[in-house]
């Protein structure tokens, strides 16, 4: 499943939270939990560990050691099972002066499945795994051609991402002089058969091996799209990726962002969808009903102030603080956060209206 924009903003402000944290030595605990591991066998794991820590030489470290396991054990047991993507759970003794005691567990449930099972005491927690989660892995291949041109793509988070464009040589409707109607309408096959072909390998280039491919959209205008799927010379592996063939207007990066536009359907769940969706009822509402909407930081937190906002719009260049304050003002009325990112079009508005929107409960 994809990583939402507030779930990968949430994660971020997780690790760097954790990442300030260093010892002189090996005390901090770090634990991650797949979702298939018994939540009791993890926790006698860690009842070992601390009876291991207990030969530890310095007073301090073993203290230090034990007193981040049995924190990390209690917390563990107000879990009855480890949530359905795993977890992963940090402990130890983050006071900023030596010879002081502050123990703190830190727990995360990720929103990608976690498969790695892991225990280490080390100098700093082992945020790695965390970090790898906000690198988006699946992407959609993109496909937009008619008899003369085609460009393909990959789609990859909110970002598109032109890789080829390819101009074929087939002639235009009108014939040369002296040249014989079936000689020209053959020549003509033969150039679109050529076409078909050199696009059907770019797909293999760019699409075959690609284990990250979720699944491929193809569009253009006229049938040729379709007359493409079925020439027979794309491979059946990469065919079977095929997930939607839509009616486009244009194959250049125009048509990229119409493909997308017009594969809603089928990407609904995908978060470039719904950061498109929202932002467009925003932009939407500010056009036809300005007083229901309000942005800009100072108007936006008047509004939050007073309760009337429904849907906060928030860019991801606004400052970790800030993004964090509005966090708690919504909290208080139950106002919905939305993380916008500045990968699509309506984002970069977003920034250029002051980073910050709200659509509002009624109109003002």
């Amino acid at each position: 499943m994809a990583i939402t924009a507030k779930e990968r903003y949430d994660l971020k402000k997780f690790i760097k939270e954790l990442e300030k944290f260093r010892r002189s030595h090996t005390e901090l605990i770090s634990v991650y939990i797949p979702h298939d591991y018994d939540l009791t066998k993890i926790i006698q794991h860690l009842e070992q560990e601390k009876s291991t820590a207990m030969n530890i030489k310095s007073s301090t470290t073993k203290n230090n050691v034990t007193g981040a396991l049995e924190r990390m054990i209690q917390h563990l047991r107000l879990f009855k099972d480890v949530p359905k993507n795993g977890l992963a759970v940090f402990s130890g003794n983050v006071a900023e002066q030596e010879g002081r005691e502050d123990f703190e567990v830190f727990s995360i449930e990720p929103s990608v499945q976690l498969n790695t099972r892991l225990y280490r005491c080390d100098k700093n927690f082992v945020l790695d795994i965390l970090a790898d989660m906000l690198e988006i892995k699946e992407v959609f291949g993109l496909v937009v051609m008619d008899r003369r041109d085609a460009t393909i793509a990959f789609l990859k988070g909110k970002t598109i991402i032109p890789v080829v464009k390819t101009h074929s040589q087939v002639p235009g409707k009108m014939r040369a002089g002296g040249q014989s109607s079936v000689r020209f309408a053959r020549n003509r096959e033969l150039a679109v058969k050529d076409h078909f072909k050199k696009v059907a390998d770019y797909m293999k280039d760019q699409f075959y091996n690609n284990q990250n491919i979720k699944g491929i959209l193809v569009g253009g205008p006229g049938p040729t799209k379709y007359e493409l799927v079925e020439s027979g010379y794309i491979l059946e592996q990469i065919k079977n990726k095929i997930i939607g063939i839509k009616d486009l207007s244009y194959t250049d990066e125009f048509g990229l962002n119409e493909l997308v536009e017009k594969s809603q359907d089928i990407l609904a769940k995908e978060d470039i969808i719904e950061e498109k969706k929202i932002m467009t009822k925003f932009l939407d509402l500010l056009g036809k009903k300005p007083g229901i909407v309000a942005y800009g930081l100072k108007e936006v937190e008047e509004k939050l102030a007073l309760g009337v906002v429904d849907t906060v719009l928030v860019s991801d260049e606004l400052g970790d603080e800030t993004i964090e304050d509005i966090e708690e003002k919504a909290k208080n009325f139950k106002t919905e956060i939305k993380i916008i990112s500045t990968e699509t079009p309506e984002g970069v508005q977003l920034k250029n209206l002051g980073k910050i929107a709200a659509i509002l409960r009624y109109e003002m």
